[in-house]
């Protein structure tokens, strides 16, 4: 059977982002170089699911460009029975990683990306203590990095995969993402509960300020208003439901980005939340949250109904992954790109897991 034809380590690499969107679990183990490298060593090896060739980690490992450049099918079939022998202990001196750095290729591309992301297939049967070979690239992502395909025929090939194989969650998140980070030079319209609307300035603050108020609100809140809302060119505020539940709201002191209050009858008393929105930085951070408290307590609010939640775009954001030792207990975490979902810091919880 032939083998496929090795395309350039480089149209691997660029092509990897492309194939698996921001938004997918996993993604920085699909689309770094060493998964890249692990990707052109299963081509280079031919293992195709369906060929009954398959590769084990030690092959990536030891893979190097001076043996890649060896292209003819007799001078792959002689690396790969070398490799799967005894003599593999005789590996080339310029190897693109150490002998024993086969881990990271393992379970972290193979196990943690690319087998979830649908992209490689296990052989069945085989233990996980085994060295015998066990990983393939499933046909149809092969396919996807054949350098004759390109263009609008590449783009649509990607969608038709992306829509088959990857799991609609995983899609919708990626969708979310891309439309709330869209790069733009048009405000930001927002439409509060009430129906009343105002737009903000361009921004992904002020997209994730609108996911707030139009996701978060609908999601989480019974009968919500929103009380309060800042940002560069706009200090929005509710004067007539201030006056209604005798709120005193001092705009000079460092209000949040928004301020929700939920009027539903049944939590008994109004429940006020406190949303940071961080695109840079400004999270709920313990010292936040007592700053907070303390502005709510004077303007009037009953502590037992105060919410404190920090809003990012989603959970692989940077800014997420770079602040979330920073966020306080007793406080939510929310993600435009997940709007049903939250995350609960809860402090002092005695109960086991079993409880839950």
């Amino acid at each position: 059977m032939t083998w496929p034809t090795v395309p350039a380590l480089s149209t691997i690499i660029e092509r990897l982002p492309c194939i698996f969107p921001v938004g997918i679990e996993n993604r920085q183990y699909c689309i770094r170089e060493s998964a890249a490298k692990t990707v052109m060593a299963m081509i280079y090896c031919g293992a195709i699911y369906g060929t009954d060739r398959w590769i084990r980690p030690s092959q990536v490992t030891g893979m190097s460009d001076e043996q890649l450049a060896l292209v003819e099918q007799s001078e792959r079939e002689a690396w790969c029975a070398f490799m799967l022998s005894n003599r593999k202990k005789l590996r080339s001196q310029s190897a693109w990683y150490a002998g024993d750095s086969r881990e990271q290729i393992r379970d972290e591309n193979i196990a943690k990306g690319l087998i979830p992301n649908q992209a490689v297939v296990e052989r069945p049967g085989i233990a996980t203590t085994s060295s015998t070979p066990k990983y393939a690239l499933h046909p149809e992502f092969a396919a996807l990095l054949d350098e004759s395909i390109q263009g609008k025929f590449l783009t649509t090939a990607i969608s038709d995969w992306q829509q088959r194989f990857l799991s609609k969650t995983a899609m919708a998140r990626a969708i979310l993402i891309r439309s709330n980070s869209a790069g733009s030079i048009d405000r930001v319209p927002v439409t509060f509960p009430s129906g009343s609307a105002i737009t903000l300035a361009p921004g992904e603050s002020s997209r994730i300020t609108k996911a707030v108020v139009e996701q978060f609100s609908r999601f989480f809140l019974v009968q919500p208003v929103v009380l309060w809302l800042s940002e560069s060119a706009n200090k929005v505020i509710d004067p007539t439901l201030v006056k209604k539940l005798h709120l005193h709201i001092d705009q000079s002191k460092s209000l949040p980005d928004v301020i929700l209050i939920d009027l539903s009858p049944a939590i008994g008393d109004i429940l006020v939340v406190f949303v940071e929105v961080v695109h840079t930085d400004g999270p709920v951070s313990q010292q936040r949250k007592e700053a907070l408290a303390a502005i709510a307590l004077e303007a009037g609010f009953e502590p037992g109904h105060l919410a404190y939640v920090t809003a990012f775009a989603d959970r692989s954001a940077s800014q997420y992954r770079a602040l979330v030792h920073n966020l306080a207990w007793d406080s939510f975490i929310w993600f435009v790109s997940e709007p049903a979902n939250i995350i609960s810091l809860r402090s002092g919880f005695e109960k086991k897991l079993s409880e839950l």
